[in-house]
Formats: C-alpha cells, structure tokens, sequence
C-alpha cells in the first residue's frame, strides 16, 4: 500500500506528521528491484486474485489510495519502467476537489500558526503551537479525537477549523489530486487499474449501513462514467479494524466488487480465497525507507507475531 510517491517524500525535517504517507520514488525502484531478484511475479489484482483462488508462484501486488498527482507524476513511470502492475484507489469527491482532507488540513493549520483554538469533545482546547515539539503535542492532541468524530460532524469540525486558522482545505485537494482527465491518462496504461474508495473518503465502518453501501456502489458508477469501465475492486479509506470489519466485508461483496483491501498488515495466504473482500496489506511506509525493514516484513514474522500467530484476520 502506498499514498504518495514524491521526491524526498517521507523526510521532511520539523513538523511533518502525515509524512510516513510519502515515499520517494527511488525508494519504490528499490522495492520493486528487490521483488524481482527474489524471485516474485509483479502482477495486478484480478491476477492476484486469481492465484489466491488456484494457487500459483509468489506474487506482490502493488495499489496506491486516495488518486494523488504524484502517483502519475512520479510513481507511474517507475513502475513502467518495471513493468509493474499497479491499482490506484480513486475517491471521486478528493478527485473532483471537493473533499475535506482533513488529516492535512489539521496538519496545515497548526503548522501555520503559533497557537490553535480548537472544541472537540466537550472540551473548549487552546494549544500552543510554536514550537516544532509542541506542535507534535498539539497533533497529538487532536488527531485521534477528530478521526473518530461522526463522520459528517468531522467534515463540518475541519471546515471551520481550518477557516479559523487560515487553511484554504479545497485549495489543498485540489493540489494534490488528479483530475478526472489525469485519471484517464492513468486508465488508459495497461498496467493501471482503477479501483473504487468511496466517494468522500468516509470511514464506513461508522456509516449506517445503507449510506456505506452507498458510498461503495455510487463511487463504482460514477468512475465507469468517468473513465468507461466499472472497477472490480475496492479499498476501505483508513481500512484498519476500527474502520472496516465483517459488515463492511459483506458490503462489498453486495457492491459487486470481486475483491477488497483493508490496511489489516499481513501477507497473503490460500486460506483468503474464502475473505476476497478482507485482503490484508502492509505499507510502504515513509518513516522505514530502509531495505532491511522490507526485507524483515517480506518475511512475515512481524505480521505472524502481531496477529497472534493468525493467516487469517477478518474478525
């Protein structure tokens, strides 16, 4: 799993907090180098999806979230150079510039300013945000209290936050997402393939079932009106347990997509052929731009060790 892939992504000195959503592009050449020495077959998701039916050679599959510039920028031509597969999630509303990304939109206004004034919780908060430490502390404060908020209170939370302290969140989106034109040109690479995110990046785990269901299947129709083909896969924004889970699972199942990925960490075994809509997959993360981490996850033990011994995790 991958975010985006910019030119010394993932390290940024001072306060960067949403970094470890970046890499470099040299960082993915390694990773992808280092896959082909070992042995794995690069492949799509409807080839992946295939040999966790039927069986067949190792393989790594690779599918970046949410439908970023940089992904056509910077990470497509690495992969052709490759000839990499590789899937791009796409959320029509952060496509079409008008969703609130608020996890950078957070991230921009304590950056910007000395202090924030902030109500979340019951709890009227003012923070002070001088210093590079303290807003790391400031972040802190806020980040998990304002992803957990319901999910249309959250939107409405960021919108006037921002507003308050001097952060334009459309001008962020529309900054850094492709264009349905851009996203065309991505359609059109064989080695791409579109998937589906939700329209407005929701958590649908703490959606009603009928407005997630919803958010999956209008996500799929409006990208075949989009780029003409509806997409055959599916990734849960966030996608850990707390944001999708057996009834989102099944939802899937129910939009008609053959497969989805969640962010559960963990490798791929025979036994998820009977879990298509519950695929596990771990991140390139910005903070461990290091082949030797690779290397240690590409063995599993972490995933093993941090499941409980579990293949399988759909709980």
């Amino acid at each position: 799993m991958l975010h985006h892939v910019i030119p010394g992504g993932g390290s940024e000195d001072g306060f960067a907090p949403n970094s470890g959503l970046e890499i470099t592009p040299g960082f993915l050449d390694q990773v992808l180098t280092m896959l082909q020495m070992r042995g794995f077959d690069l492949v799509n998701l409807d080839e992946a999806v295939n040999r966790i039916e039927d069986g067949g050679r190792p393989f790594a599959a690779f599918t970046l979230d949410d439908g970023y510039r940089d992904n056509l920028v910077h990470a497509q031509p690495v992969f052709q150079r490759h000839n990499c597969p590789y899937t791009v999630f796409v959320a029509p509303a952060i496509t079409e510039g008008t969703c609130d990304l608020w996890w950078r939109g957070l991230e921009a206004a304590i950056a910007g300013n000395a202090s924030v004034k902030a109500e979340i919780g019951g709890e009227a908060l003012v923070l002070d945000t001088s210093t590079t430490e303290r807003k790391h502390e400031a972040w802190k404060k806020l980040y998990w209290p304002v992803r957990t908020l319901e999910q249309h209170q959250q939107r409405s939370w960021i919108r006037d936050f921002c507003s308050r302290h001097g952060v334009d969140l459309r001008a962020i989106c529309t900054d850094a997402a492709m264009t349905w034109d851009e996203i065309r040109i991505l359609a059109a690479d064989p080695l791409c393939t579109i998937g589906a995110h939700t329209i407005n990046h929701f958590n649908v785990k703490a959606l009603p079932a009928e407005e997630a269901l919803e958010e999956m299947t209008a996500s799929a129709d409006i990208i075949a009106q989009q780029t003409g083909k509806r997409p055959d896969f599916f990734a849960y924004p966030y996608g850990d347990e707390t944001s999708a889970g057996p009834r989102e699972f099944e939802l899937a199942r129910a939009a008609g997509f053959r497969a989805a990925v969640t962010t559960r960490k963990g490798m791929i075994f025979p036994a998820h052929r009977d879990h298509l809509t519950a695929l596990p997959r771990f991140s390139l993360s910005g903070h461990f731009q290091n082949m030797r981490y690779v290397n240690t996850l590409m063995s599993g033990v972490p995933f093993a060790l941090f499941n409980g011994l579990r293949t399988v995790n759909v709980g």
